[in-house]
């Protein structure tokens, strides 16, 4: 890889962010910085969960703006890094930018499977799946309120990728040849299994798709996405088109 730019993944918890930055960083032999980490400790350090922290950071912007300072700062030093964190798009403005995505019952799954820790530890997989999904609404809202930046506005990332069955490696794969192939629009790695087609999906011609509140529906490639599950594909090339909104 013959560039020196950043890159910054964010994604839904659960998704393999942690992961996937372990194996990008070590492919690429740069550093590798976790903001979650960061959060993780400041919860340890109050004797609070992760979601508890994140909701009292909606009152206290102390928080925010420490860890968002390290950030920044990181940021504007020049150096090449890996960064997991939710936010770090908005401050590294010359990354590679990666979204990660997951299924929701498959990322509780694996949120539940994680050793237990003070911090973070879920009763069930439906306790796991709705502590997550309120952590990522109560980012969300800090987010746009501190910064008017929001996080799943698929439009602020370079690619997505979805790990509901693709493996980390093929996830890392794909963001290293992104820096070969660069485009000006959003490109999407997707589980076809879980692209929506309906009665107006056109045939054939490449995947395109549309978000309808956190599903992607397709507009074109009925015939592809049959084709990539037939085959058993973890993962199928499409752009993004718009949103129902």
């Amino acid at each position: 890889m013959g560039t020196g730019r950043s890159v910054v993944i964010n994604g839904d918890l659960g998704s393999g962010k942690s992961t996937v930055s372990i194996l990008l960083a070590a492919r690429l032999g740069i550093r590798r910085i976790s903001v979650g980490d960061v959060y993780r400790e400041m919860a340890l350090q109050r004797g609070m969960t992760a979601l508890q922290l994140n909701l009292h950071a909606e009152l206290d912007d102390k928080i925010d703006f420490y860890v968002d300072g390290l950030q920044n700062d990181i940021a504007a030093s020049g150096e090449q890094v890996v960064v997991d964190s939710r936010l770090a798009w908005f401050f590294f403005t010359d990354a590679l930018k990666v979204h990660m995505i997951a299924d929701p019952s498959v990322a509780a799954s694996r949120a539940l499977g994680r050793p237990g820790s003070p911090v973070e530890h879920y009763e069930s997989l439906a306790d796991a799946q709705q502590r997550l999904a309120s952590r990522s609404d109560s980012e969300r809202l800090r987010f746009i309120a501190r910064y008017g930046a929001d996080k799943t506005d698929l439009h602020n990332y370079n690619l997505v990728c979805d790990s509901t069955s693709a493996t980390p490696d093929e996830i890392v794969d794909r963001i290293v040849a992104a820096f070969d192939s660069p485009t000006p629009d959003v490109a999407l790695a997707l589980d076809p299994r879980r692209i929506r087609t309906t009665v107006e999906t056109r045939q054939s011609g490449a995947v395109r798709v549309r978000t309808d509140r956190n599903e992607f529906v397709a507009l074109t490639g009925w015939t592809e996405l049959g084709i990539a599950i037939r085959n058993r594909r973890s993962l199928v090339e499409a752009t993004l088109a718009g949103t129902a909104d």
